[in-house]
């Protein structure tokens, strides 16, 4: 399985094996039929669980996101994060590394997530699919290297995002999922993502995804 950045290790498993074996003991007490999240660390840092109780306790929804995830990652660990719980709606969050990545390739990654929606499909017929637009970067952060900013960026720019988000778009239509647009509500005046949203430029703190749950909560609360 392909993963990046590099996991630590905890004996003969690395932190991202550990993550996927507490899925499996997670999924044993989980309820079925409910709403998941899945994706990478924009996933896994989503607070959702904890926002949801301050506007709508009744829904439940697991996260199965983990950082550092890219899409050949997810496609190995379907079964733990998405299959066995056997969820009504699941939204989905993954690529963004692939994008960072060197050697990233768009027509790779859409490749990469037309296979993930096409399995989920596939194995849950009856299951809901949204696919959530990739949220924008700020590469122009005060006292950020440009050096760094491109290692730690690659491809990632607003202007590669916003070409990828239509794509998928376009591959929701076609495949019959619903696409969530949660790029443009962060931005700022240039097209950034919001300085006060962000930490280092692309991951976000609890402020930012609460504009993300305020555009997500129709979907949430969609009947299916």
């Amino acid at each position: 399985m392909e993963k990046s950045p590099v996991y630590e290790e905890f004996g003969d498993m690395t932190d991202y094996e550990i993550k996927v074996q507490n899925f499996r003991c997670l999924n044993a007490v989980a309820r079925k039929g409910e709403t998941v999240f899945v994706g990478s660390s924009l996933c896994e840092l989503f607070p959702i669980s904890e926002m949801l109780q301050n506007v709508e306790p009744r829904l439940r929804v697991y996260n199965r996101g983990i950082g550092g995830d890219v899409t050949d990652g997810l496609l190995e660990r379907m079964e733990e994060s998405v299959f066995a719980l056997e969820p009504k709606k699941v939204f989905i969050n993954i690529g963004t590394n692939d994008i960072s990545r060197p050697g990233y390739t768009r027509e790779r990654l859409l490749a990469q997530y037309r296979k993930i929606l096409e399995m989920i499909q596939t194995r849950l017929p009856e299951t809901k699919i949204y696919v959530m637009s990739y949220y924008p970067v700020n590469r122009e952060l005060p006292g950020m290297d440009p050096e760094h900013v491109r290692e730690m960026f690659g491809a990632r720019t607003n202007e590669e995002l916003r070409v990828v988000n239509a794509e998928l778009e376009r591959m929701a239509a076609q495949l019959g999922c619903t696409y969530i647009d949660v790029f443009d509500c962060l931005t700022d005046e240039h097209g950034n993502l919001r300085v006060a949203y962000t930490i280092e430029g692309m991951h976000m703190y609890a402020n930012g995804y609460a504009v993300v749950l305020e555009r997500l909560m129709p979907y949430l609360l969609e009947e299916v």
